[in-house]
């Protein structure tokens, strides 16, 4: 595990945790409902960014509790260390995404509790393209690290 994995253990940001295939299930029909939804153009371009970053949410969810960590609900910030978690889990690969899911969390702050009309149509777009190209990265990290978690619908990859 490593030292920033570690410090939310000890500080009790994050919690050990042993998932299933039937919260792993769930969590996917979350995200998928929630891409689908983010899809949708007669919604407001802050509704669609707003649904594809809880879709991009639960991903990191998801993959935190596939490495045997859930966030600390009780604890302030527990978008940002699932976020951070990212590249210390994945890969260092992941970083620049991590960055963009960082500039994403601020707008949807702003979108749900200050301002409306924040996003454009593109925004809204862009994450929506993030969040279904993140998607099939995690299902085939799962796919190679833990299989038996994933059943068959959650296999195929978005297109």
């Amino acid at each position: 595990m490593t030292e920033y994995l570690n410090r939310c253990l000890k500080e009790e940001r994050l919690k050990n945790h042993r998932t299933s295939i039937e919260e792993i299930s769930k969590l996917f029909k979350i995200i998928n409902r929630d891409l689908a939804d983010a899809n949708i153009p007669a919604l407001s371009a802050d509704r669609r960014f707003i649904t594809a970053y809880n879709a991009l949410l639960q991903l990191t969810t998801v993959v935190l509790r596939v490495h045997g960590l859930r966030t600390n609900p009780n604890k302030a910030g527990h978008h940002r260390v699932s976020i951070d978690a990212l590249p210390e889990i994945l890969g260092s690969e992941f970083q620049d995404l991590t960055d963009y899911f960082h500039a994403c969390r601020i707008k949807r702050h702003s979108c749900d509790y200050t301002n409306s009309g924040e996003t454009s149509d593109k925004e809204a777009t862009e994450i929506f393209i993030e969040a279904t190209s993140f998607k099939n990265a995690v299902l085939q990290w799962i796919k190679k690290t833990h299989p038996q978690l994933l059943v068959h619908e959650q296999i195929t990859t978005s297109r």
